[in-house]
């Protein structure tokens, strides 16, 4: 393990432990939609993490779905969701385990923090209506997320020196050109069938406030 990787999991740790949702035990223990809701979350994220395509060997991508778990569940509980589908592709081979720690950095701890962020953005400073939370908190903020998540692990590519800065930006950065529109579709798709079907399921998506008449 180089000294990158080691800072990464310290930073990682002192996150999960830093931001640690009292809540999130006790709600997961006592409600059982609730449990169902954690793990099939985790499930849905470890086969889309799963899912990878690239260029060049080591500079695959794959759909994040990051958006849609930070509005259903809150960044902190997400970013505890996200232990588990790191612990599988760690145990499949997929991530070796001293990359867990940048690729928690760079997928969900980072990108989901952003996502947060511009939820929180939109629900002070745009109208709360539910085209605003689809569109906006949904699509459009799946697509910056994506966008954000390439920068930080074309970064950590640099850093580790595995790659050139121009095959890394030709093969892997370039592509968010491409990508960003799959991502913010599935998201936003998802966070529509919710916020119609099942907005019990979405933490951040408050009923008095979007589907209000008066706004």
């Amino acid at each position: 393990m180089t000294s990158w990787q080691l800072i990464t999991w310290l930073g990682a740790i002192v996150i999960w432990l830093g931001f640690f949702p009292k809540e999130f035990v006790p709600r997961l223990l006592k409600v059982a939609g609730y449990q169902h809701l954690v793990f099939a979350s985790a499930v849905f994220l470890t086969i889309l993490w799963s899912v990878r395509a690239g260029i060049v060997p080591g500079l695959e991508l794959f759909f994040l779905g990051v958006t849609t778990l930070v509005l259903c569940h809150g960044w902190r509980i997400a970013i505890w969701i996200c232990c588990l589908p790191l612990l599988l592709l760690m145990l499949f081979g997929t991530i070796t385990p001293a990359d867990g720690g940048a690729f928690a950095l760079t997928t969900f701890i980072l990108p989901g923090l952003f996502s947060y962020a511009v939820f929180s953005w939109s629900y002070h400073y745009l109208s709360r209506h539910l085209f605003i939370y689809i569109f906006v908190a949904g699509f459009i903020n799946a697509a910056l997320t994506i966008v954000i998540k390439l920068v930080l692990t074309s970064g950590w590519f640099y850093l580790q020196g595995a790659h050139s800065w121009h095959t890394i930006y030709q093969n892997y950065t370039q592509l968010a050109l491409l990508i960003w529109f799959g991502e913010a579709l599935l998201n936003g798709m998802a966070i529509t069938l919710m916020a119609v079907y099942r907005p019990e399921w979405l933490r951040t998506f408050y009923d008095n406030e979007y589907l209000s008449p008066e706004r």
